[in-house]
């Protein structure tokens, strides 16, 4: 299918038009206010002209070939439209009609399965069902079924939304400029995944807008999200389903499988995708990124401001979003001393005071000065914009920062407001023109920069931009393996476990402990008893054959007391390892994007403190390094308080070889848990004291 037919089509057909209010006289009045209306034909049998503009019987009647249906007729009639469609040329189509699998019924399933085989025979590109069309503000396209306030809304902002309420609440803003806008529906046949990756290769999007409530088709979703990450196209996302509730939501609205909502963040941060928290943070980071024409080169904010009070409040709301404002440079603060008032303190964040901001020239020589430092990378400059203009600082500031603008070699700028309330919109379109976004206020406006600073600090080439997708469908029924089998299975990619053997009787487990130097393990061996501990499956601390012998007696006897229907293969004899700090290192196989491995704190720490890091496979221990640096617990392994420092580079080998196992092995391993983990000091290395893995059966 060709989605240039879908989403930039020559001609299109609106079947259905109307001038009632609804599907088919809102996207005529769309149409006539947006579109170039000499390549769009009105078809209602019933009709004809519709707002004036000449009506057609039918398709067949149309004196061209079309590359685009709107379809706003009940969904009864969408087959066979579909097909008249066809007859004439078109290779996409937009369905608004629902009815179709979201609803959750047989019949709406069975809807759906027809209306995805009847495009794949007739090769059309469907947008929908149960979608509100879209809008392509480049080439003049309007397939939109909401209407809005007329304006000029052409940028370059790419919006995919599964949601058409949310689109039309983000066209409804005054500030947003979109190269599409796309409302997708149920993605029946055209989906999430196959918009993603048009607009990566889109010429006129420089970002991404995407509210998801799931994923379909996870290796295309991730192919688009590795083209973005090696193009350096921002790619925001506000994905529905964090709540429990949230993810029921989702999974009704369109019928999406909504996912384990940490292996989405695990996901975006490995390919460097923004995660947004609501809408307003969506608009606010999707229109800086699009507004400023370069990003900044370094992570070094600074932070003009015309009074101490807005001073202070960026101060403390930027160090709340983790916002550096590195201290000026004595030269930039010598030029600024020259610049501003005597009772002025230059400082970063500034406190300017208002008596500059009455001068445009003043104006203009402060921000070149800050701007010229070399530790910074972005100014932002605090002034509320409002309406109604009352006081003319504006016309002065404007000027200053146009004229600095316009000389070039330039940062970026940002203007930061501190209440919410409409902005005068001759002063949103200059400082836009002149590449200066007006973000929301403090709260948000510091988020968004946090996501950009995020942004321009990921370097995509220090990823693995590759997930371990599974082959098989998720598993119904899996199997347990003993320590052993586990362990066996562990050494195999260099994993480190103590050396061990299985002792069918007490005399083998005398003669193990012997042979393995004491003091010894015993453990019971079996599959069937995953928590060996609480049925007296594990004595530790064994310093004689003949303890060896009494402590395999007491197992095997509380094993047969306690687990009676367990298949026993003895009992597990191994060398007792010294103690060290312990980590825990955990793989779980979600069922659409395969293996992530976790690492955290052992023992009960990771209960408690739930002081954990994600990464899907695979991934080098370079990452795996990096995993380890978020842990709030990380300077316990750096040599906290005198105590020596551990072995993070043979922690991190063992993490990157257990990510190569789950990797290698996603269509057979489900789950994997090595705890302990005992981390040694530097230099002296790791090793897995206990481990489970469970296979697909």
């Amino acid at each position: 299918m060709d989605l240039k037919k879908l989403l930039a089509p020559k001609t299109v057909a609106i079947v259905g038009a109307s001038e009632k209010e609804g599907f088919g006289g809102d996207t005529c009045r769309n149409v006539l206010s947006y579109a170039d209306c000499d390549r769009v034909y009105f078809v209602n049998p019933k009709r004809d002209t519709v707002f004036g503009k000449k009506c057609w019987p039918s398709l067949d009647a149309l004196p061209v070939d079309i590359d685009l249906v709107v379809v706003c007729t009940p969904q009864k009639t969408v087959e066979d439209i579909l097909r008249q469609a066809a007859a004439k040329g078109a290779g996409g189509a937009v369905v608004y009609a629902s009815g179709y699998s979201e609803v959750g019924t047989e019949e709406g399933r069975e809807a759906d399965r027809s209306l995805r085989a009847l495009c794949a025979e007739l090769d059309m590109a469907l947008m929908g069902p149960n979608c509100a069309g879209f809008m392509n503000y480049v080439d003049k396209v309007a397939a939109f079924a909401f209407i809005s306030a007329e304006r000029d809304r052409t940028g370059a902002v790419g919006i995919i939304s599964q949601s058409g309420q949310l689109c039309l609440s983000l066209m409804d803003s005054p500030s947003m400029r979109f190269s599409y806008s796309i409302s997708a529906g149920n993605c029946s046949v055209v989906s999430m995944e196959d918009y993603l990756s048009y607009l990566v290769e889109d010429e006129h999007t420089k970002v991404i807008g995407l509210y998801l409530e799931g994923v379909t088709q996870p290796a295309k979703f991730l192919a688009g999200l590795r083209a973005a990450a090696l193009k350096r196209k921002p790619v925001v996302v506000l994905k529905a389903g964090r709540s429990e509730k949230g993810s029921r939501v989702a999974a009704s609205h369109t019928g999406s499988l909504a996912g384990a909502d940490r292996m989405y963040d695990a996901i975006f941060k490995k390919f460097g995708v923004i995660r947004v928290r609501d809408v307003e943070e969506l608009l606010a980071t999707t229109q800086l990124f699009a507004t400023l024409p370069s990003l900044p080169e370094s992570t070094g904010f600074a932070s003009i401001n015309l009074s101490g009070g807005e001073t202070g409040i960026c101060a403390d709301t930027g160090d709340m979003e983790g916002i550096d404002f590195p201290d000026f440079q004595p030269e930039t603060l010598e030029k600024l001393k020259a610049l501003l008032p005597s009772y002025a303190s230059p400082a970063n964040p500034l406190d300017t005071t208002a008596t500059i901001s009455y001068d445009a020239d003043v104006y203009a020589s402060v921000l070149r000065a800050v701007m010229d430092d070399p530790s910074i990378g972005m100014v932002i400059v605090g002034y509320t914009l409002l309406y109604e203009i009352a006081d003319p600082c504006i016309h002065y500031m404007a000027r200053g920062i146009e004229k600095v603008m316009a000389e070039g070699n330039c940062k970026p700028v940002a203007m930061l407001p501190f209440l919410e309330s409409s902005r005068n919109p001759e002063y949103l379109e200059r400082l836009a023109a002149a590449g200066v976004p007006v973000l929301p206020p403090p709260v948000y406006a510091f988020a968004a920069l946090r996501y950009l600073k995020e942004f321009i600090s990921y370097r995509p080439e220090e990823h693995t931009l590759d997930l371990a997708i599974p082959s098989l469908p998720a598993a119904r029924e899996r199997r347990a393996l003993s320590e052993f089998e586990s362990g066996r299975i562990l050494q195999e990619y260099g994993i480190p476990t103590p050396e061990g053997v299985v002792a069918a009787t007490a005399e083998e487990a005398a003669a193990a402990a012997e042979r393995l130097g004491y003091p010894v393990a015993l453990k019971i061996a079996s599959a069937d008893i995953l928590h060996k501990s609480d049925i007296g499956g594990v004595e530790l601390g064994i310093r004689s054959p003949d303890a060896a012998r009494e402590a395999f007696g007491r197992i095997m006897a509380n094993a047969r007391e306690k687990a009676p229907q367990a298949v026993i293969d003895g009992v597990l004899v191994q060398k007792m390892l010294k103690p060290g700090t312990e980590v825990i290192i955990g793989v779980n196989n979600d069922p659409q994007f395969g293996p992530a491995v976790l690492v955290g704190l052992g023992g009960i720490f990771v209960e408690v403190f739930r002081d954990t890091s994600l990464l899907p496979a695979p991934f080098s221990s370079e990452e795996a390094r990096a995993m380890l640096d978020e842990l709030k617990a990380i300077p316990l392994f750096k040599g906290y308080r005198g105590k020596a420092p551990l072995d993070l580079e043979a922690l991190a080998g063992m993490i990157a070889n257990v990510a190569r196992l789950a990797a290698d092995r996603r269509d057979e391993i489900v789950e994997l848990d090595v705890n302990p983990v005992f981390v040694y000091e530097q230099g002296q290395g790791v090793c897995a004291a206990d481990a489970l893995v469970i296979l697909r059966k």
